[in-house]
């Protein structure tokens, strides 16, 4: 990774207190601000970076705790020193004491603007893509293989709950009273009525019809963006759901002009292979790399599920995977009546295990699931590891089965028809009614599944779901810095740096905005503001950093031009074979919306999609730069 260049953090953090002190008005006086500006930047200065990605955020994350009511903040036990008399950290002890009790439980009535400001701080660096070590590297594969030996236990679960659904007669169906056998009959209860729910779902759905194409992201086989479309390997496993030549090539004439090559496909199941991606301070991101084959594949059939799934009367208000909307409604009204509760799940694509799909899903259904799922994957270390997860992240069908299993498990838990209705899923992010909020954590780890329980809110008046931070009604989300500055043009940072500006100043954060938009400046020169309604990064508002930028008379657009930075990919031309071409269109452009007379389509767009698309024209990943140009 790159190395950490930031812009001058202590300057920062010093805009970003002295828009807190603005914000909060009296709250702090003349010496309560020098002082608190001095601690924070003494322990900046003698700590370092950690100070704000590693030791504030652990103090907003008991801080969250507390405004659940699941526990008293207490200051030593965070190591930080505290008010006298009190528990209350001495940091920002004007604002925790408008929020809580000095025992540090909540009071009746907290300040959420001092909520608001608390967490902005707390949490501006926490998100920061800072270099990791190989510890931190070593740390995620460990607890990527961790799960796999948990899943074993998990297996043996669901095998006997298996054995017994197909020993004993069905006979649950909806109803509003609750199930009161033992929690291992009642186990097998929930786990019937869950088959049920997704064998309605599922009834009309054919695994046949799908259009496959390739993702965005690397795969496993290290092909590149235009080799994706010659096949040099096709899964036997895939091949028996979905022939080849219905499924791989464009047309029977590609089939019969490509007879020879077929011929010398290998038919192995090739594994996934492990990569670890930023993800902030804290360590990497594993993502599982699938088979090119593979992901073909699973494109076509994920795409297929969630479009299922979005229209279905039974989960189409119930599972979203394109509108985070009514999750985000949801933290709110829970957090302003504490009717809803928000529950996280930990490590919710590794623990949904092939087991516990093929117990709740329909056997039609899993053999083409697992027709395409990789049953193994390479670690960084070379080690050739098993999967008994079904999914990892990486995969096209691990967010649409995992929503789907734990939207099936929660509404046949549920006790009645009002709990049911109110179950909202988003990946591992879950809306439930507070009432039901004990019993949903239980009946999914009873299943495998494993709630993160600091980030699960079900009491107390502070919710989180979706990107959602919400108290008593009103969001409290905080902007948080991911992209680290660079100290040389980077497209990446230019755009993330005038994004964070913008958004600060959305929040009032005017002394943020004038030191970031320095930086810019200093950096990039003249940048353009919104109010000239430019395709380009623009500043919200005009600072008195701001820089004139050239502009000049365009006659033939009649208008004024300006010279000003944009973001350019770097396009790549690869003229492949007419078939695999053709392949790339098809793919590419979507399902047709009808079937129409060929007299019709005179003019008229048959495919998805108006805009004309090359099928020799690829962008490679991260290769975009900044260019100048006339806007």
């Amino acid at each position: 990774m790159v190395p950490y260049k930031s812009l001058d953090d202590s300057k920062f953090i010093a805009a970003t207190l002295n828009d807190v002190y603005s914000i909060c008005g009296t709250v702090f006086n003349g010496s309560s601000r020098r002082n608190t500006t001095n601690k924070v930047l003494s322990r900046l200065a003698s700590e370092g970076i950690g100070f704000l990605t590693k030791t504030l955020p652990r103090l907003g994350k008991a801080f969250e705790k507390a405004l659940t009511g699941s526990i008293h903040l207490n200051a030593i036990e965070l190591r930080f020193e505290a008010l006298p008399n009190s528990q209350l950290p001495k940091l920002f002890g004007e604002l925790f004491s408008r929020i809580f009790y000095p025992n540090g439980s909540l009071l009746p009535e907290p300040c959420v603007l001092s909520v608001r400001v608390l967490r902005q701080v707390l949490f501006v660096y926490y998100k920061y893509e800072l270099p990791y070590t190989d510890e931190q590297e070593q740390q995620v594969v460990s607890k990527f293989e961790r799960t796999e030996d948990d899943l074993t236990t998990v297996e043996s679960t669901l095998d006997n709950i298996q054995r017994i659904l197909l020993s004993t007669p069905s006979r649950i169906r909806f109803r509003d009273t609750r199930v009161t056998a033992q929690k291992a009959n009642g186990q097998v209860e929930v786990a019937r009525l869950a088959r049920r729910l997704l064998q309605i779902v599922f009834r009309k759905f054919d695994p046949k019809d799908i259009y496959p194409r390739h993702g965005p992201g690397v795969v496993a086989t290290k092909q590149l963006p235009w080799d994706k479309y010659r096949w040099t390997n096709i899964s036997g496993r895939i091949a028996e759901q979905y022939p080849i030549d219905a499924y791989f090539y464009a047309s029977l004439g590609a089939v019969c002009d490509s007879v020879q090559t077929i011929r010398s496909l290998g038919d192995r199941s090739l594994p996934a292979r492990v990569i670890l991606v930023p993800k902030d301070s804290r360590g990497p991101r594993l993502i599982s790399c699938e088979p090119v084959d593979f992901q073909w594949v699973q494109q076509g059939l994920g795409r297929a599920i969630v479009e299922l799934v979005e229209h279905h009367r039974l989960t189409r208000d119930c599972v979203f995977f394109t509108d985070q909307t009514p999750n985000r409604i949801g933290a709110l009204y829970g957090s302003e009546t504490g009717k809803y509760a928000t529950l996280d799940l930990n490590e919710a694509s590794d623990r949904v295990s092939v087991g516990l799909v093929r117990l709740l899903f329909p056997a039609h259904i899993c053999e083409y699931l697992e027709a395409c799922r990789s049953s193994s994957t390479v670690l960084p270390n070379g080690k050739d590891l098993s999967l008994k997860k079904f999914a990892p992240m990486g995969s096209c069908l691990c967010f649409p089965i995992m929503a789907l299993t734990i939207w099936a498990i929660l509404t046949a838990a549920a006790p009645d028809a009002y709990t049911r209705e109110r179950i909202h899923v988003y990946g591992d992010d879950v809306i439930v009614p507070t009432a039901f909020a004990a019993d949903a954590m239980e009946h999914l780890e009873s299943f495998g599944l494993k709630i993160n329980r600091d980030k699960s809110c079900i009491s107390g008046l502070y919710r989180e779901s979706c990107g959602m931070d919400a108290f008593k009604g009103k969001d409290v989300t905080p902007v948080r810095l991911r992209t680290v500055w660079s100290s040389t043009r980077s497209p990446d940072a230019y755009v993330s740096w005038v994004a964070y500006a913008n958004a600060f100043y959305s929040k009032g954060y005017y002394n943020v905005y004038d030191c970031i938009v320095e930086h810019l400046h200093l950096l990039y020169g003249a940048i353009p503001t919104k109010d000239m309604n430019l395709s380009c990064p623009s500043l919200i508002a005009v600072s008195e950093h701001n820089r004139p930028i050239r502009s000049r008379p365009n006659a033939k657009l009649q208008k004024l031009q300006y010279l000003v930075w944009d973001v350019k990919s770097t396009a790549v031309t690869k003229i492949l074979d007419g078939w695999s071409m053709l392949l790339r269109f098809f793919a590419e452009k979507g399902r047709p919306t009808k079937f129409v007379d060929p007299a019709e389509l005179i003019g008229t767009p048959c495919f998805e999609g108006e805009s004309p698309m090359s099928v020799s024209t690829y962008t490679r990943r991260r290769t975009s730069m900044l260019v100048r140009r006339w806007r």
